[in-house]
């Protein structure tokens, strides 16, 4: 006899889906940090190191952002522009010189044809009066013809003055915006060389400062400084943070006056290195 399966029940509930991980703030973080430990006078030498450190982004920024730029940038597209024009007034120019000439070389070859026609008029040599009352039709009409030819010549050639001159006019502007180009390019080019050079002098100061701290303490601040828009450490000035300005509370205060001197103390608020002085006001 066959015993029946048992079907199992669903449970009452669905499960509960997969909870993603918490992230913790920043505050839950520095909370499970060990506290650091730095001698006062390495902490005050911390504040060297960020002022060269800000310095140094100052001068970064100064070299990549010049105050010439803008006009440099509006000036190659100006002179973009004219080298354009020029470049179509030059390909108008040389269209016209070929019509000039060739205007030229057909006004010379309808003269050369009535020069031998007057000629053989001139010579006697046509005597049937046909020939002769057709040979000055012919003569009639080429001067005409010349005379067409030659007005044609003139309208070319007036063309052509005009587009030469507009020509030297475009081209004479575009001599004088290629030397404001360059006179803007080597000021701009001067002041990178001062920011250079003042940039060696900021790096080799900041080395030197940096090499009397402490490893741990560098290595804390090299990584607050990337993760807090450069500045990874700041003074607490009356209770108030020098990093993102923020007054602390009264509790955090309480917190901070009664950490020894060389705890190594961070801002609740934006997590930055806080290096006390007289002027924190924690008294």
């Amino acid at each position: 006899m066959d015993v029946p399966r048992l079907r199992r029940a669903p449970p009452p509930f669905p499960p509960h889906p997969p909870q993603p991980p918490q992230h913790r703030t920043d505050r839950e973080q520095r909370t499970e940090e060990p506290v650091l430990k730095a001698d006062p006078s390495a902490q005050l030498k911390l504040l060297d190191v960020q002022e060269l450190d800000s310095r140094l982004d100052a001068l970064r920024h100064q070299a990549s952002h010049p105050p010439e730029g803008p006009v440099l940038r509006d000036l190659e597209s100006s002179r973009a522009a004219l080298r354009d024009q020029a470049a179509d007034l030059q390909i108008q120019v040389d269209d016209l010189t070929r019509a000039q000439r060739k205007a030229d070389d057909d006004v010379e070859q309808v003269k050369g044809r009535k020069v031998r026609d007057q000629k053989r008029l001139d010579s006697g040599q046509v005597t049937n009066p046909k020939d002769l009352e057709r040979l000055q039709h012919e003569l009639v009409s080429l001067d005409r013809r010349i005379g067409e030819l030659e007005d044609t010549e003139l309208e070319i050639m007036a063309h052509l003055e005009d587009a030469q001159r507009d020509l030297a006019e475009v081209q004479a502007h575009l001599v004088e915006q290629d030397a404001k180009a360059q006179e803007l390019d080597a000021t701009r080019l001067e002041r990178l060389g001062g920011l250079r050079a003042e940039g060696g002098e900021v790096v080799a100061r900041r080395k030197e400062v940096a090499a009397t701290l402490p490893a741990d303490l560098l290595a804390l601040y090299e990584r607050l400084r990337e993760q807090k828009n450069g500045v990874g450490a700041a003074l607490l000035r009356q209770r108030r943070c020098g990093g993102c300005s923020l007054e602390l509370n009264s509790g955090d205060l309480a917190v901070v006056s009664k950490q020894p001197a060389d705890d190594v103390v961070r801002c609740e608020e934006c997590g930055r290195i806080l290096v006390r002085t007289e002027e924190s006001g924690l008294r």
